[in-house]
Protein backbone atom coordinates (compact mmCIF):
# COMPACT_ATOMS: atom_id res chain seq x y z
CA UNK A 1 0.00 0.00 0.00
CA UNK A 2 1.65 3.40 -1.26
CA UNK A 3 0.31 6.00 1.54
CA UNK A 4 1.51 9.74 1.80
CA UNK A 5 1.54 12.50 4.06
CA UNK A 6 -1.45 14.05 2.60
CA UNK A 7 -3.31 10.96 1.62
CA UNK A 8 -6.11 9.23 3.73
CA UNK A 9 -5.85 4.82 3.87
CA UNK A 10 -8.24 3.31 0.89
CA UNK A 11 -11.17 1.90 1.81
CA UNK A 12 -12.43 -1.38 0.83
CA UNK A 13 -13.77 -1.96 -2.29
CA UNK A 14 -18.01 -1.46 -2.08
CA UNK A 15 -17.55 -4.72 -4.43
CA UNK A 16 -18.15 -7.88 -2.19
CA UNK A 17 -16.54 -10.62 -4.24
CA UNK A 18 -12.84 -10.36 -2.91
CA UNK A 19 -10.21 -9.22 -5.65
CA UNK A 20 -8.55 -12.20 -7.40
CA UNK A 21 -4.11 -11.77 -7.92
CA UNK A 22 -3.32 -10.93 -11.22
CA UNK A 23 -1.45 -13.77 -13.25
CA UNK A 24 1.80 -12.97 -14.38
CA UNK A 25 4.28 -15.02 -16.43
CA UNK A 26 7.81 -13.98 -16.39
CA UNK A 27 10.19 -15.23 -18.86
CA UNK A 28 12.95 -14.57 -20.89
CA UNK A 29 14.58 -16.24 -23.79
CA UNK A 30 18.00 -16.89 -24.78
CA UNK A 31 20.09 -19.23 -27.25
CA UNK A 32 23.24 -18.33 -29.23
CA UNK A 33 23.64 -15.64 -31.52
CA UNK A 34 21.71 -15.58 -34.76
CA UNK A 35 19.09 -18.53 -33.00
CA UNK A 36 16.35 -16.23 -33.65
CA UNK A 37 15.16 -14.96 -29.95
CA UNK A 38 14.40 -11.13 -30.98
CA UNK A 39 12.55 -12.47 -33.99
CA UNK A 40 10.45 -15.12 -31.56
CA UNK A 41 9.24 -12.29 -29.31
CA UNK A 42 8.12 -10.03 -32.26
CA UNK A 43 6.34 -13.27 -34.10
CA UNK A 44 4.73 -13.46 -30.06
CA UNK A 45 3.73 -10.41 -29.87
CA UNK A 46 3.16 -9.55 -33.77
CA UNK A 47 0.54 -12.98 -34.28
CA UNK A 48 -0.86 -11.80 -30.49
CA UNK A 49 -2.15 -8.80 -31.86
CA UNK A 50 -0.53 -7.07 -29.09
CA UNK A 51 1.30 -4.06 -31.42
CA UNK A 52 -0.45 -0.71 -31.49
CA UNK A 53 -0.62 0.27 -35.00
CA UNK A 54 1.82 3.22 -34.55
CA UNK A 55 4.59 -0.12 -33.43
CA UNK A 56 3.38 -1.57 -36.90
CA UNK A 57 3.75 1.01 -39.03
CA UNK A 58 7.46 1.50 -37.72
CA UNK A 59 8.22 -1.71 -39.06
CA UNK A 60 6.76 -1.07 -42.56
CA UNK A 61 9.59 2.30 -42.37
CA UNK A 62 11.94 0.29 -40.95
CA UNK A 63 11.78 -2.82 -43.50
CA UNK A 64 13.67 -1.19 -46.05
CA UNK A 65 16.62 -0.47 -44.29
CA UNK A 66 16.96 -3.57 -41.97
CA UNK A 67 14.87 -6.17 -43.36
CA UNK A 68 15.52 -6.22 -47.31
CA UNK A 69 11.90 -4.99 -47.38
CA UNK A 70 10.44 -7.52 -45.83
CA UNK A 71 9.14 -6.20 -41.65
CA UNK A 72 12.29 -7.37 -39.36
CA UNK A 73 10.13 -8.21 -36.27
CA UNK A 74 13.50 -8.78 -34.16
CA UNK A 75 13.31 -4.48 -34.08
CA UNK A 76 10.19 -4.72 -31.49
CA UNK A 77 13.28 -5.45 -28.69
CA UNK A 78 16.48 -4.66 -30.94
CA UNK A 79 16.34 -1.19 -29.66
CA UNK A 80 20.08 -0.12 -29.75
CA UNK A 81 21.69 0.79 -33.13
CA UNK A 82 24.52 -1.15 -32.85
CA UNK A 83 22.03 -4.19 -32.17
CA UNK A 84 20.13 -3.50 -35.49
CA UNK A 85 23.25 -2.93 -37.62
CA UNK A 86 24.85 -6.46 -35.96
CA UNK A 87 22.05 -7.94 -36.02
CA UNK A 88 22.50 -9.14 -32.36
CA UNK A 89 21.20 -8.39 -29.09
CA UNK A 90 23.37 -6.67 -26.49
CA UNK A 91 21.12 -5.27 -23.29
CA UNK A 92 18.26 -6.91 -21.86
CA UNK A 93 15.16 -5.63 -23.52
CA UNK A 94 11.64 -5.81 -21.58
CA UNK A 95 8.46 -6.00 -23.43
CA UNK A 96 4.94 -6.21 -22.20
CA UNK A 97 1.93 -7.84 -23.71
CA UNK A 98 -1.53 -9.51 -22.76
CA UNK A 99 -3.91 -12.51 -23.37
CA UNK A 100 -7.40 -12.99 -21.96
CA UNK A 101 -5.69 -15.92 -20.20
CA UNK A 102 -3.05 -13.97 -18.89
CA UNK A 103 -0.44 -11.02 -18.92
CA UNK A 104 3.47 -11.67 -19.64
CA UNK A 105 6.66 -9.71 -19.09
CA UNK A 106 9.67 -10.61 -21.71
CA UNK A 107 12.81 -10.57 -21.69
CA UNK A 108 15.09 -10.53 -24.21
CA UNK A 109 18.41 -11.89 -23.40
CA UNK A 110 22.13 -11.88 -24.90
CA UNK A 111 23.52 -14.55 -26.58
CA UNK A 112 27.10 -13.94 -26.74
CA UNK A 113 29.25 -15.64 -23.82
CA UNK A 114 30.59 -11.54 -23.28
CA UNK A 115 27.02 -11.09 -22.36
CA UNK A 116 26.44 -13.63 -19.68
CA UNK A 117 26.38 -10.95 -16.88
CA UNK A 118 22.77 -9.74 -19.15
CA UNK A 119 20.97 -12.90 -19.32
CA UNK A 120 21.84 -13.62 -15.53
CA UNK A 121 20.33 -10.47 -14.89
CA UNK A 122 16.84 -10.82 -17.17
CA UNK A 123 16.25 -14.73 -15.72
CA UNK A 124 17.16 -13.79 -12.25
CA UNK A 125 13.24 -12.87 -11.88
CA UNK A 126 11.98 -15.04 -14.61
CA UNK A 127 9.40 -17.83 -13.93
CA UNK A 128 9.92 -19.58 -17.26
CA UNK A 129 13.28 -19.74 -19.29
CA UNK A 130 12.91 -20.38 -23.55
CA UNK A 131 16.36 -21.85 -24.68
CA UNK A 132 16.14 -21.05 -28.64
CA UNK A 133 18.01 -23.99 -30.47
CA UNK A 134 18.89 -23.93 -34.28
CA UNK A 135 17.59 -26.64 -35.80
CA UNK A 136 20.39 -27.10 -38.25
CA UNK A 137 23.21 -26.51 -35.91
CA UNK A 138 21.73 -28.97 -32.93
CA UNK A 139 22.88 -28.24 -29.52
CA UNK A 140 25.75 -25.99 -28.67
CA UNK A 141 27.94 -24.59 -25.81
CA UNK A 142 25.92 -21.71 -25.56
CA UNK A 143 22.73 -23.60 -25.05
CA UNK A 144 24.44 -25.82 -22.52
CA UNK A 145 25.50 -22.68 -20.87
CA UNK A 146 22.15 -20.85 -20.92
CA UNK A 147 20.22 -24.39 -19.59
CA UNK A 148 22.57 -24.47 -16.77
CA UNK A 149 22.62 -21.09 -15.85
CA UNK A 150 18.31 -21.60 -15.84
CA UNK A 151 19.04 -24.50 -13.31
CA UNK A 152 21.50 -21.56 -11.05
CA UNK A 153 18.70 -19.75 -10.89
CA UNK A 154 16.31 -22.26 -10.20
CA UNK A 155 13.85 -20.93 -13.01
CA UNK A 156 11.80 -23.69 -12.32
CA UNK A 157 10.72 -24.27 -16.06
CA UNK A 158 11.94 -24.45 -19.48
CA UNK A 159 10.69 -24.81 -22.71
CA UNK A 160 13.47 -25.96 -25.38
CA UNK A 161 12.18 -24.15 -28.97
CA UNK A 162 13.71 -25.72 -31.83
CA UNK A 163 13.59 -23.02 -34.16
CA UNK A 164 14.22 -23.03 -37.94
CA UNK A 165 12.76 -26.11 -38.74
CA UNK A 166 11.86 -25.07 -42.10
CA UNK A 167 15.21 -24.72 -42.56
CA UNK A 168 15.42 -28.95 -42.01
CA UNK A 169 13.07 -29.52 -43.87
CA UNK A 170 10.37 -30.05 -40.91
CA UNK A 171 11.93 -33.09 -39.73
CA UNK A 172 10.77 -35.07 -37.36
CA UNK A 173 14.00 -37.06 -37.57
CA UNK A 174 15.91 -33.83 -36.42
CA UNK A 175 14.12 -32.80 -33.82
CA UNK A 176 13.98 -35.75 -32.13
CA UNK A 177 17.98 -35.93 -32.13
CA UNK A 178 18.44 -32.37 -30.69
CA UNK A 179 15.70 -33.87 -27.91
CA UNK A 180 17.93 -36.54 -26.83
CA UNK A 181 21.01 -34.37 -27.00
CA UNK A 182 19.01 -32.55 -24.61
CA UNK A 183 18.02 -35.02 -22.54
CA UNK A 184 21.69 -36.29 -21.90
CA UNK A 185 22.87 -33.39 -19.78
CA UNK A 186 18.82 -32.17 -18.32
CA UNK A 187 19.57 -35.09 -15.60
CA UNK A 188 22.30 -33.18 -14.15
CA UNK A 189 20.54 -29.83 -13.86
CA UNK A 190 17.96 -29.03 -11.10
CA UNK A 191 15.04 -28.19 -13.61
CA UNK A 192 11.94 -30.08 -12.98
CA UNK A 193 9.56 -29.04 -16.37
CA UNK A 194 11.00 -29.28 -19.82
CA UNK A 195 9.22 -28.62 -22.55
CA UNK A 196 10.28 -29.22 -26.46
CA UNK A 197 8.45 -27.40 -29.09
CA UNK A 198 9.16 -27.36 -32.70
CA UNK A 199 8.57 -24.09 -34.72
CA UNK A 200 10.04 -21.52 -37.03
CA UNK A 201 9.94 -18.01 -35.28
CA UNK A 202 9.97 -16.13 -38.76
CA UNK A 203 7.05 -18.11 -40.40
CA UNK A 204 4.87 -18.17 -37.26
CA UNK A 205 4.79 -21.75 -37.30
CA UNK A 206 4.14 -23.04 -33.76
CA UNK A 207 4.29 -19.82 -32.23
CA UNK A 208 0.83 -18.61 -32.02
CA UNK A 209 -1.04 -21.05 -34.11
CA UNK A 210 -0.17 -24.69 -34.44
CA UNK A 211 2.09 -25.37 -38.06
CA UNK A 212 0.35 -27.65 -40.55
CA UNK A 213 4.30 -28.49 -41.41
CA UNK A 214 4.38 -30.81 -38.25
CA UNK A 215 1.58 -33.24 -38.20
CA UNK A 216 4.52 -35.62 -35.90
CA UNK A 217 3.87 -33.09 -33.41
CA UNK A 218 0.85 -33.38 -30.92
CA UNK A 219 1.72 -30.44 -28.45
CA UNK A 220 0.67 -27.29 -27.98
CA UNK A 221 2.11 -23.72 -29.43
CA UNK A 222 4.60 -21.70 -27.80
CA UNK A 223 1.86 -19.64 -26.72
CA UNK A 224 -0.63 -21.88 -25.74
CA UNK A 225 2.12 -23.26 -23.55
CA UNK A 226 2.89 -19.91 -22.33
CA UNK A 227 -0.75 -19.09 -21.06
CA UNK A 228 -1.32 -22.33 -19.63
CA UNK A 229 2.02 -23.39 -17.40
CA UNK A 230 0.99 -24.05 -13.80
CA UNK A 231 3.19 -21.53 -11.90
CA UNK A 232 1.10 -20.81 -8.49
CA UNK A 233 3.52 -23.02 -6.98
CA UNK A 234 6.54 -21.76 -7.94
CA UNK A 235 6.06 -18.79 -4.81
CA UNK A 236 7.12 -20.03 -1.50
CA UNK A 237 4.25 -20.46 0.04
CA UNK A 238 5.83 -21.80 3.73
CA UNK A 239 7.46 -19.54 6.08
CA UNK A 240 6.21 -15.69 6.03
CA UNK A 241 8.47 -13.64 5.08
CA UNK A 242 7.90 -9.86 4.95
CA UNK A 243 11.06 -7.52 4.70
CA UNK A 244 10.11 -4.06 5.94
CA UNK A 245 11.00 -1.17 3.08
CA UNK A 246 9.63 1.54 5.21
CA UNK A 247 7.59 2.41 8.25
CA UNK A 248 4.09 3.71 7.28
CA UNK A 249 2.72 6.97 9.38
CA UNK A 250 0.07 8.73 7.36
CA UNK A 251 0.11 11.47 10.14
CA UNK A 252 -2.76 13.12 8.05
CA UNK A 253 -4.38 15.87 10.56
CA UNK A 254 -7.69 15.27 7.94
CA UNK A 255 -8.52 12.51 9.75
CA UNK A 256 -7.49 12.06 13.07
CA UNK A 257 -8.45 8.24 12.86
CA UNK A 258 -4.75 7.95 11.24
CA UNK A 259 -3.08 9.79 14.08
CA UNK A 260 -1.78 6.55 15.04
CA UNK A 261 -1.47 4.39 12.52
CA UNK A 262 1.66 2.83 12.50
CA UNK A 263 2.59 -0.10 10.02
CA UNK A 264 4.94 -1.78 8.36
CA UNK A 265 5.05 -1.75 4.33
CA UNK A 266 6.85 -4.05 2.25
CA UNK A 267 6.23 -6.88 -0.69
CA UNK A 268 5.63 -10.53 0.90
CA UNK A 269 8.58 -12.87 0.34
CA UNK A 270 7.41 -16.20 0.99
CA UNK A 271 4.88 -17.52 2.88
CA UNK A 272 1.04 -16.43 4.21
CA UNK A 273 0.23 -13.84 6.70
CA UNK A 274 -3.27 -13.59 8.51
CA UNK A 275 -5.01 -11.34 11.06
CA UNK A 276 -4.46 -12.66 14.12
CA UNK A 277 -1.22 -14.83 13.82
CA UNK A 278 1.56 -15.05 15.92
CA UNK A 279 5.35 -13.28 14.18
CA UNK A 280 8.65 -12.48 15.27
CA UNK A 281 9.96 -9.14 14.40
CA UNK A 282 13.71 -9.57 13.41
CA UNK A 283 16.49 -8.57 14.50
CA UNK A 284 15.32 -7.39 17.97
CA UNK A 285 13.61 -11.43 18.28
CA UNK A 286 10.00 -9.83 19.78
CA UNK A 287 7.14 -12.03 19.23
CA UNK A 288 4.08 -9.98 18.51
CA UNK A 289 0.42 -10.63 17.08
CA UNK A 290 -0.43 -9.16 13.36
CA UNK A 291 -3.73 -6.70 13.99
CA UNK A 292 -4.80 -5.41 10.25
CA UNK A 293 -3.30 -5.86 7.16
CA UNK A 294 -3.53 -3.21 4.70
CA UNK A 295 -3.20 -3.57 0.87
CA UNK A 296 -3.96 -0.35 -1.91
CA UNK A 297 -7.80 -1.84 -2.12
CA UNK A 298 -8.53 -1.69 2.06
CA UNK A 299 -7.83 -4.31 4.68
CA UNK A 300 -7.91 -7.75 3.59
CA UNK A 301 -7.59 -10.78 6.33
CA UNK A 302 -4.74 -12.77 4.88
CA UNK A 303 -1.96 -11.80 1.77
CA UNK A 304 0.72 -13.70 0.78
CA UNK A 305 3.84 -14.10 -1.44
CA UNK A 306 4.34 -11.36 -4.35
CA UNK A 307 1.60 -9.65 -2.62
CA UNK A 308 2.69 -5.79 -1.52
CA UNK A 309 0.94 -4.65 2.17
CA UNK A 310 1.54 -2.83 5.30
CA UNK A 311 1.06 -4.93 8.36
CA UNK A 312 -0.19 -3.39 11.65
CA UNK A 313 1.03 -5.38 15.08
CA UNK A 314 -0.42 -5.41 18.46
CA UNK A 315 2.58 -4.31 20.36
CA UNK A 316 5.13 -1.40 19.53
CA UNK A 317 7.96 -3.04 18.22
CA UNK A 318 11.27 -1.49 17.39
CA UNK A 319 11.03 -2.37 13.56
CA UNK A 320 12.35 0.03 10.72
CA UNK A 321 13.67 -0.57 6.94
CA UNK A 322 15.68 -3.33 6.83
CA UNK A 323 14.34 -5.32 9.37
CA UNK A 324 12.03 -8.86 9.05
CA UNK A 325 8.80 -10.04 9.98
CA UNK A 326 8.65 -13.96 9.78
CA UNK A 327 6.36 -16.66 10.86
CA UNK A 328 7.10 -19.03 13.74
CA UNK A 329 7.48 -21.89 11.48
CA UNK A 330 10.15 -22.71 8.82
CA UNK A 331 12.60 -20.30 10.12
CA UNK A 332 14.96 -18.56 8.19
CA UNK A 333 18.66 -18.50 8.94
CA UNK A 334 20.74 -15.74 10.67
CA UNK A 335 24.11 -15.40 9.99
CA UNK A 336 27.33 -12.86 9.22
CA UNK A 337 29.04 -15.56 7.35
CA UNK A 338 27.40 -16.54 4.34
CA UNK A 339 28.77 -19.37 1.66
CA UNK A 340 27.41 -17.96 -1.90
CA UNK A 341 27.40 -18.67 -5.58
CA UNK A 342 27.92 -15.39 -7.50
CA UNK A 343 27.80 -14.66 -10.88
CA UNK A 344 30.72 -11.45 -11.33
CA UNK A 345 29.62 -8.51 -13.25
CA UNK A 346 32.55 -6.06 -13.25
CA UNK A 347 35.65 -5.73 -15.23
CA UNK A 348 37.77 -5.43 -12.44
CA UNK A 349 38.49 -9.05 -11.10
CA UNK A 350 36.91 -10.15 -7.77
CA UNK A 351 39.59 -11.48 -5.51
CA UNK A 352 39.63 -12.39 -1.85
CA UNK A 353 39.85 -9.43 0.82
CA UNK A 354 38.18 -7.31 -1.06
CA UNK A 355 35.10 -4.86 0.71
CA UNK A 356 31.77 -4.08 -0.35
CA UNK A 357 28.10 -3.46 -0.14
CA UNK A 358 26.22 -5.95 0.69
CA UNK A 359 22.55 -5.34 -0.15
CA UNK A 360 20.08 -8.28 0.75
CA UNK A 361 16.07 -7.73 0.20
CA UNK A 362 15.81 -4.07 1.96
CA UNK A 363 18.56 -4.35 4.09
CA UNK A 364 22.07 -3.55 2.97
CA UNK A 365 25.30 -3.98 5.76
CA UNK A 366 28.87 -3.65 4.85
CA UNK A 367 31.03 -6.99 3.51
CA UNK A 368 34.34 -8.47 2.96
CA UNK A 369 34.95 -11.63 0.58
CA UNK A 370 36.83 -13.90 2.76
CA UNK A 371 37.80 -16.99 0.39
CA UNK A 372 37.03 -17.56 -3.30
CA UNK A 373 35.98 -21.27 -3.25
CA UNK A 374 35.76 -22.23 -6.77
CA UNK A 375 34.97 -20.94 -10.38
CA UNK A 376 32.24 -22.96 -12.74
CA UNK A 377 32.87 -24.08 -16.40
CA UNK A 378 29.01 -23.75 -16.91
CA UNK A 379 29.25 -25.34 -19.93
CA UNK A 380 30.92 -28.64 -18.57
CA UNK A 381 29.91 -27.72 -14.76
CA UNK A 382 32.91 -28.56 -13.70
CA UNK A 383 34.55 -26.54 -11.29
CA UNK A 384 38.21 -24.93 -10.39
CA UNK A 385 38.93 -25.03 -6.77
CA UNK A 386 40.49 -21.50 -5.04
CA UNK A 387 41.41 -19.86 -8.32
CA UNK A 388 43.00 -16.27 -8.17
CA UNK A 389 40.22 -14.35 -8.92
CA UNK A 390 36.56 -13.86 -10.80
CA UNK A 391 36.91 -12.36 -13.56
CA UNK A 392 33.50 -11.12 -15.31
CA UNK A 393 30.92 -13.02 -16.35
CA UNK A 394 32.70 -15.92 -14.32
CA UNK A 395 30.36 -17.58 -11.85
CA UNK A 396 32.04 -19.17 -8.47
CA UNK A 397 31.52 -19.56 -4.72
CA UNK A 398 32.66 -17.61 -1.96
CA UNK A 399 32.37 -17.03 1.64
CA UNK A 400 31.29 -13.87 3.11
CA UNK A 401 31.76 -11.92 6.54
CA UNK A 402 28.99 -9.15 6.75
CA UNK A 403 28.75 -6.62 9.64
CA UNK A 404 25.52 -7.31 10.58
CA UNK A 405 23.73 -10.55 10.79
CA UNK A 406 21.37 -10.75 8.07
CA UNK A 407 18.45 -12.83 7.86
CA UNK A 408 17.87 -15.23 5.10
CA UNK A 409 17.14 -18.14 3.39
CA UNK A 410 18.70 -20.76 1.18
CA UNK A 411 18.34 -19.59 -2.75
CA UNK A 412 16.61 -23.04 -3.55
CA UNK A 413 14.28 -22.58 -1.24
CA UNK A 414 13.11 -19.05 -1.50
CA UNK A 415 14.88 -17.15 -4.49
CA UNK A 416 13.76 -13.17 -3.12
CA UNK A 417 15.22 -14.03 0.72
CA UNK A 418 18.14 -15.85 -0.93
CA UNK A 419 19.58 -13.53 -3.41
CA UNK A 420 21.40 -10.17 -3.19
CA UNK A 421 23.88 -7.80 -4.59
CA UNK A 422 27.28 -6.24 -4.12
CA UNK A 423 28.10 -2.73 -4.61
CA UNK A 424 31.40 -1.21 -5.11
CA UNK A 425 31.92 1.21 -2.52
CA UNK A 426 32.63 4.37 -4.30
CA UNK A 427 31.26 4.27 -7.15
CA UNK A 428 27.98 2.02 -6.25
CA UNK A 429 28.06 0.19 -9.34
CA UNK A 430 26.31 -2.85 -9.05
CA UNK A 431 29.41 -5.69 -9.34
CA UNK A 432 27.89 -9.11 -8.84
CA UNK A 433 24.38 -10.86 -8.65
CA UNK A 434 24.57 -13.74 -5.53
CA UNK A 435 22.62 -16.50 -4.80
CA UNK A 436 23.06 -17.72 -0.89
CA UNK A 437 23.52 -21.43 0.05
CA UNK A 438 21.30 -22.79 2.85
CA UNK A 439 22.24 -21.46 6.22
CA UNK A 440 23.93 -23.67 8.86
CA UNK A 441 21.69 -22.95 11.39
CA UNK A 442 18.27 -21.37 11.81
CA UNK A 443 16.91 -18.35 13.97
CA UNK A 444 16.75 -20.61 17.15
CA UNK A 445 14.09 -20.01 20.40
CA UNK A 446 15.24 -19.53 23.66
CA UNK A 447 12.17 -19.64 26.39
CA UNK A 448 9.96 -18.78 23.56
CA UNK A 449 11.55 -15.72 22.79
CA UNK A 450 13.22 -15.86 19.09
CA UNK A 451 16.43 -14.34 19.19
CA UNK A 452 19.45 -13.95 16.53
Amino acid sequence: MSVSANSELRTPNPDPRPALPVDILRFNTCGSVDDGKSTLIGRLLYDSKSLMEDQIEALERSADITGGGQINLANLTDGLRAEREQGITIDVAYRYFATPRRKFIIADTPGHVQYTRNMVTGASTANLSIVLVDARLGVIEQSRRHTAIASLLRIPHLVVAVNKMDLVGWSEQRFLEIRAQFEEFLPRLDIKDVKFIPLSALNGDNVVDPSPHTPWYSGPTLLGHLETVHIASDWNLQGFRLPVQWVNRPNNPKNPDLHDFRGFSGQIAGGIVRTGQKVIALPAGIVTTVKQIWTYDGPVQEAFCPQSVTVVLEHDVDVSRGSMLIGPDHLPGASSELHAEVCWMHPRGLQAGRKYHLKHTTHTVQAVVTELVNKLNVSTLETEAAPAELNVNDIGEIKLRTSKPIVFDGYGTNRLTGSFILIEQGTNATVAAGMLMPPREVVKSEHGDYVI
